[in-house]
């Protein structure tokens, strides 16, 4: 352990004494408002030590990956949790039971998925997941108002657990084979792999690790979990949930399966390619079924997943540029999305339904407004980051001659935009004679800061994504 080592595990370390510091807290004195200073000074602590693991030499310690890569992934974390910790401040204000272990969880959260982002073995990854899984279990049936929670957190939980039981499997599986479990190696290994000849142990591994992380990305047929979960979970775990589970999955896929140059490899070439086919169309048509904006979202996220792979088939350094710039626009526009569904909502009363939305123009025309930015984002109409993020995508899809997949692409993203204007159409049509009450605009300045922040980087972005990618590039390569 070297100086330069030890100051490179610094965001690690500050996430894990935020979380001791925070329970000591708790049990000496309870204050929510201290409570929520403290979490984000120590998400802040960690965005702010991440120069020193972007460095110009990596470091592999504690079965961790500590490069520039690592660096860009865990600061796309931290920055989603401070989000979610912000619209969290408000949404559990006034909940009548303890509050401030929530944001223990939020933060053991994080620490997982940083972990999982850095991992460069298959220890440190199962150890990751489930520190980021089981913290999530608790996060989504929080509140306990009603049994909705309780029923999106076990709707969570077995089929987590599941996907668990075939990650460690696989990983044995994956041993059996290769004789080591480091990330990089894998990796380069499935160069050598020629399908199925000789390698059936590695093949069925392979097939279990596809099938975990599968459902951690919600990808299809692994999404079942997803609309009922985004629907029962609070408003801003469901941001975090659509954010940093995700963005952390994603970072461990680009990192085990982009040195093995995936073209190369038909067998897991198809496979990833039925997948993202699948993704696309199921996410997009039953989001066309939906009336309730949370299930829109869900299907909508999963296929948004389903357009990353195939950024993601595409291979090389243009995969990892592409899906790393997708996902930022992702990340902004999902934030911004859930963010203001969580102004609206309160422990027992989430702004859901389609019918809540109808005419919210004429009563908080700004909300609104941001609403509609985020969900043009994500249909990826010009002018807007999202926009961008699809073009670079089906860029780096055209470079690779995928072309079935560019066309599948873009038809799914036509199909997407119905559902989008369904929910912009509500906001801004007339009031429905039995309109809901909403509930009285009185959101913090913090809240109003971070969908502000949010709307600017996004047009910001669609407008001029020279900035961000040039930074994306240098830090990942």
């Amino acid at each position: 352990m070297t100086a330069s080592g030890f100051l490179s595990l610094s965001p690690f370390l500050c996430i894990g004494a935020a979380v001791i510091l925070l329970m000591l807290l708790v049990s000496l004195r309870r204050t929510y408002t201290g409570a929520a200073v403290l979490t984000l000074s120590g998400l802040a602590a960690a965005l702010a030590t991440l120069p020193f693991m972007a460095g110009s030499n990596p470091h592999r310690l504690f079965l961790l990956l500590l490069n520039g890569y690592t660096a860009l992934y865990a600061g796309l974390l931290l920055l989603a949790a401070g989000a979610s910790v912000l619209f969290a401040f408000d949404y559990f204000k006034n909940y009548e039971s303890n509050r401030e272990e929530f944001f223990i969880l939020l933060l053991l959260a994080t620490l997982g998925a940083m972990v999982l982002a850095a991992s460069d073995h298959f220890a440190t990854v199962f150890l990751g997941l489930e520190l980021l899984s089981v913290s999530l279990y608790s996060m989504i049936a929080y509140p306990r108002k009603t049994a909705r929670q309780i029923e999106a957190a076990i709707k969570y939980l077995v089929p987590a657990s599941v996907s668990s039981a075939f990650l460690l499997f696989g990983m044995a599986l994956i041993y059996a084979y290769y004789g080591r479990m480091e990330i990089g190696g894998i990796g380069y290994a499935l160069r050598a792999i020629a399908f199925p000849a000789g390698s059936r142990w590695m093949l069925a591994g392979l097939a279990m690790v596809v099938l975990a992380l599968g459902f951690k990305l919600a990808l299809a047929p692994f999404h079942l979990w997803t609309p009922d979960v985004y629907q029962g979970a609070p408003a801003p775990v469901t941001a975090f949930i659509a954010t940093v589970s995700k963005g952390a999955a994603v970072a461990i896929l680009l990192r085990l399966f982009t040195p093995g140059d995936i073209q190369r490899n038909s067998t897991l070439f198809w496979v990833f390619a039925t997948i993202a086919v699948a993704s696309m169309a199921i996410g997009n048509l039953s989001a066309l079924l939906q009336n309730n904006v949370k299930r829109i979202l869900a299907y909508s996220s999963i296929a948004h997943l389903g357009y990353i792979l195939v950024a993601f088939l595409a291979g090389g350094t243009r995969a990892v540029d592409s899906v790393t710039f997708y996902l930022v626009t992702y990340f902004l526009a999902t934030l911004g999305s859930f963010g203001v569904i969580a102004v609206l909502s309160r422990p027992g009363r989430e702004m859901e339904e389609l019918e809540d939305y109808r005419g919210l123009s004429r009563q908080h025309a700004w909300l609104s407004g941001v609403f509609t930015l985020m969900l043009l984002s994500l249909a990826g109409l010009p002018l807007t980051a999202g926009f961008i993020g699809k073009f670079y995508l089906a860029l780096a899809a055209v470079g690779s001659a995928l072309w079935l997949l560019v066309i599948i692409l873009v038809l799914s993203s036509t199909i997407g935009l119905y559902y989008y204007l369904r929910v912009i159409a509500a906001l801004y049509g007339a009031p429905a004679d039995r309109q809901t009450e909403a509930p009285a605009p009185r959101f913090s300045i913090p809240e109003r800061l971070t969908l502000a922040v949010l709307a600017v980087l996004l047009f910001w972005i669609g407008v001029m994504p020279a900035p961000i990618i040039d930074f994306i590039r240098t830090m990942v390569h």
